[in-house]
């Protein structure tokens, strides 16, 4: 897939409670920007959120004089709460997400057992983005691609020399997404993987996590080259059958994510919460005895 020439510039603000970076992606100050993947701080102790993490991107937008014109999802995320909303009201923008979304929030619709006004067909979000699409951010070419696996609706944004992974990569010494959550697959992670890491070597890759081992910083930037490399997981090498028998063990070993049951039943919503009940008061469900 052709990859424009541009560099955007990149700012990355991690979120250590979610341990979740959020991006401005633009063209330099005074220019169009879009947001990916920003995060609602969510104490699971008490339910209540705040803006602390949000207020640091609408700092960084406001200092460069920059103008929104996306807030960019790259699936609905199990590990933190979207702030999308709240970017919105303050900065404009328009929420999209990849149109997969509706398989999500199917399934979700039942786990949850949500209300029947609610429409799994992705009509929450103002855009549904479809693989292979491209759009404008100011003078930047965006790509979305299709990379299913983790979930069935994760996309992956190519702007310039850059592509945002979502949850598909990691660093290369932490490896790659688990595949056991509902519509997840680990054959179908393996050829997502593959697909991003056939994009031109220097392309530079930001992942929307870092779980960095104790002899290194957060950090979340990398090329394709260095993933074909030295990925723990999926570097040159790695057969497909290595990885799903890999990837199945491994997913087999790992707790559910703290912020997962509230976090889905949000993010499908594209951040709205549910709506609220005849008290004035707004609920997440915890199914007992089902996940």
């Amino acid at each position: 897939m052709p990859i424009s020439p541009q560099e955007p510039q990149v700012h990355g603000i991690f979120d250590p409670a979610t341990s979740t970076v959020t991006y401005v992606v633009h063209n330099g100050p005074r220019s169009e920007c879009a947001i990916i993947d920003p995060v609602l701080d969510y104490d699971p102790k008490s339910g209540r959120t705040r803006t602390a993490s949000a207020d640091k991107v609408i700092e960084y937008v406001r200092q460069h004089e920059l103008r929104v014109e996306w807030i960019l999802e790259t699936h609905a995320h199990a590990d933190h709460v979207t702030a999308a909303p709240y970017l919105k009201n303050s900065l404009g923008g328009k929420i999209a997400i990849g149109d997969r979304i509706a398989a999500v929030q199917q399934v979700f619709k039942s786990v949850f057992n949500l209300e029947p006004e609610f429409r799994p067909d992705g009509s929450q979000f103002d855009a549904l983005l479809q693989d292979g699409q491209t759009f404008r951010i100011g003078e930047l070419e965006a790509i979305v691609t299709a990379v299913p696996g983790h979930t069935p609706a994760c996309v992956a944004y190519h702007i310039g020399d850059a592509a945002f992974v979502g949850d598909t990569l990691f660093m290369p010494d932490v490896g790659t997404a688990r595949c056991d959550f509902p519509g997840g697959d680990a054959k179908t992670l393996y050829a997502s993987v593959r697909k991003l890491l056939s994009l031109p070597s220097a392309t530079r890759l930001f992942m929307c996590h870092d779980y960095p081992p104790s002899d290194r910083a957060v950090t979340f930037e990398t090329t394709v080259a260095d993933q074909r490399a030295r990925n723990i997981h999926v570097h040159d090498g790695i057969t497909e059958e290595q990885f799903v028998a890999m990837r199945t063990k491994r997913d087999a070993t790992l707790a559910m994510p703290v912020l997962m049951l509230p976090a889905v039943q949000i993010n499908i919503r594209a951040g709205e919460f549910p709506p609220k009940e005849a008290n004035g008061t707004a609920y997440v469900k915890i199914p007992l005895n089902l996940l």
